[in-house]
């Protein structure tokens, strides 16, 4: 049986406010998601819009939002993006000094009724995850450097869907694996092949000619 792959559209290619509530609207109806990445310029060297945004997306528009928290201290955030609307909250495994936090953290997006998702860096192996993948409802593999737009793919990816579509097989664990980062027609193929559900694209879709013939081309 054909399984569901569902679309994460991310809106970090567009650099002002009005117009992501402009492109929030026009793909409405064929994203599944639309993936606002957060950063700080502490955790990654970038900083972008805040929680303002995401309850302006939750006002305008119908689409699901998922919040990727690429931020010092996601502990104390949470609950701005939870009140602003956010239906996927994604922290990072290596913005938490203390990993007991991570357990709280995810028991305070549940207790919201917000999906609970951890992420980790190219460079960090999945082993450092894997105490919390019962307790997760996604878990998202940068395939790129987090905070910068259109970088290439990193292949090596791969390896980490595949381990983590094998651990939740053999464990009847019930997380959606999600990828961001250098996701387009090709590179999407080869990570649904692997086990992903989730893809996140961000200036494949945003740079095509048609955007909602590019999303539905990710779909299928």
């Amino acid at each position: 049986m054909k399984k569901n792959i569902y679309v994460s559209v991310s809106l970090d290619p567009i650099k002002e406010y009005s117009k992501i509530i402009e492109y929030a609207k026009k793909i409405q109806g064929y994203a599944d998601l639309l993936h606002c990445d957060i950063m700080d310029g502490k955790f990654v060297e970038r900083k972008t819009f805040d929680e303002n945004l995401v309850n302006n997306i939750n006002q305008n528009c119908l689409t699901m939002i998922d919040v990727h928290l690429m931020c010092d201290e996601p502990l104390k955030m949470i609950d701005q993006y939870i009140k602003a609307g956010a239906n996927i909250i994604t922290v990072h495994y290596e913005a938490f000094e203390n990993k007991n936090d991570i357990v709280e953290a995810f028991a305070k997006i549940k207790k919201a009724n917000a999906l609970a998702g951890i992420s980790l860096k190219p460079s960090t192996p999945l082993k450092d995850i894997k105490m919390f993948l019962h307790d997760v409802d996604i878990v998202l593999v940068m395939s790129v450097e987090p905070g910068l737009s259109g970088q290439k793919f990193i292949p090596e990816a791969l390896d980490k869907i595949k381990e983590l579509d094998n651990i939740r097989k053999n464990n009847d664990f019930n997380y959606k694996i999600e990828v961001d980062g250098g996701i387009d027609k090709e590179t999407s193929k080869d990570c649904i092949k692997a086990g992903v559900d989730i893809l996140v694209s961000g200036s494949y879709i945003f740079n095509s000619k048609n955007q909602i013939e590019a999303i539905n081309i990710l779909k299928s």
